[in-house]
């Protein structure tokens, strides 16, 4: 494992665990290995081919002195048309297209972990938050309690305090269920689902960032892993037609051999030896890769199409994730700069005029509640701000952090 420390995780560390232990990413790595495996194997020439002839028998002599070593032929493949060239340039767009597979399979992995690791930080958030209200209630209920024996207080306020209690309790076993499976899910896409439960995340929240540059062209849209490979492979479709093609240029056979033959009764000259070559084509009579070259047609045309229908994918996710951005940056600036503060103001406000017998106990809960709301609506906020902002620079292929 990278020396990194799941129970203080950050951002950075959980993607070097994500590299090294995501078996999406694994995955990719075989089928990049296997491509580069193709490229040697379309790479390869032709081997030649060794006849050996098992013997010549004399039927009037039988298997006496007349049997003879036959013959020994060599015989060699020469392709034409460029077709080992094409083969080759085919594999390679074809390798580079895996490269290129494993890069988007990298780039969705690691949105994925970050969205993961922001459920976490929000799940975090929302377990402190409870937390913090049910001590918050415990102790006006005691205080309650306290006054209750005192006369100051009726017994329904302390039935209202103590129904608020077991609420606060209640969220707070839901919050903590929350992040557990949010550990779970992070633990998974980093491959360490034995520690999955010591995880805790401790990067702060993305600020709101202003000036961010929100927009994108179509060097942005051809510099995406998904749109290269898509690329790549129109233009390996582009020489496996050029190939295809090519089947129509006639190979040819060479070949070598040596032949012996065994002395006969009216042989007065004995044994001999003769020497020959041959060269061998096809005749193009009945076929002449038709179907071949109208496959290649077609492959090369659904690449075409393949390029534009990813093309025109990545411009709406990149369109959907700047609405998303502008949308959620919007939220986040209003309750940092709005909604927390008066929230708060509003909850101190009501907490002193509580203690000061100037309000009752319904309206310092309702206070409450209004409080704990906005704050798991700003944690939410938050959240949602730091996952659009990922997926935009994912999008362009900029670092998430």
């Amino acid at each position: 494992m990278p020396d990194v420390r799941i129970e203080a995780l950050t951002l950075s560390g959980a993607e070097r665990l994500l590299v090294e232990r995501n078996r999406e990413l694994q995955a990719a790595r075989r089928m990049v290995d296997l491509a580069r495996a193709d490229t040697l194997v379309a790479g390869a020439a032709p081997n030649p081919q060794v006849t050996l002839g098992g013997g010549v028998i004399n039927p009037q002599n039988g298997l006496g002195r007349a049997a003879y070593p036959g013959s020994l032929r060599v015989e060699q493949l020469i392709e034409r048309g460029n077709k080992r060239e094409l083969r080759i340039e085919t594999a390679r767009r074809l390798q580079a297209a895996a490269g290129e597979d494993f890069s988007e399979v990298l780039r969705t992995q690691r949105l994925a972990a970050a969205y993961a690791y922001f459920d976490l930080e929000l799940a975090q958030d929302r377990t402190a938050v409870t937390a913090e209200n049910v001590a918050l209630y415990q102790r006006t209920l005691e205080a309650a309690d306290r006054r209750l024996g005192a006369g100051d207080i009726a017994m329904a306020d302390v039935a209202r305090i103590r129904v608020d209690v077991l609420r606060a309790q209640n969220d707070a076993l839901q919050a903590d269920a929350d992040r557990r499976r949010a550990q779970v899910a992070l633990g998974y896409l980093l491959g360490v689902e034995p520690e999955a439960r010591a995880i805790h995340a401790v990067d702060a929240w993305p600020p709101y960032a202003e000036g961010l540059t929100e927009r994108y062209d179509d060097a942005d849209l051809d510099r995406r892993p998904d749109v290269r490979a898509a690329k790549a492979r129109e233009e390996a479709a582009v020489v496996a037609r050029d190939l295809a093609r090519a089947l129509r240029t006639r190979d040819v056979s060479v070949g070598a051999g040596i032949d012996r033959f065994p002395p006969a009764e009216t042989n007065t000259l004995g044994s001999g030896t003769a020497v020959g070559v041959s060269v061998s084509f096809p005749l193009f009579l009945r076929y002449h890769y038709e179907g071949e070259i109208a496959r290649a047609e077609t492959d090369y045309s659904a690449a075409v199409e393949a390029l534009d229908r990813v093309r025109a994918q990545a411009r709406a996710e990149l369109d959907r994730a700047l609405a998303e951005l502008q949308a959620a940056a919007g939220r986040l600036r209003r309750f940092d700069q709005t909604l927390l503060v008066e929230a708060q103001k509003s909850a101190q406000f009501a907490e002193f005029a509580y203690r000061n017998g100037a309000i009752g106990v319904m309206d310092l809960l309702d206070a409450r509640r209004t409080l704990r709301a906005i704050q798991l609506d700003a944690a939410q906020a938050r959240a949602d701000y730091a996952k659009a902002l990922a997926t935009w620079r994912a999008g362009l292929g900029e670092p998430l952090q």
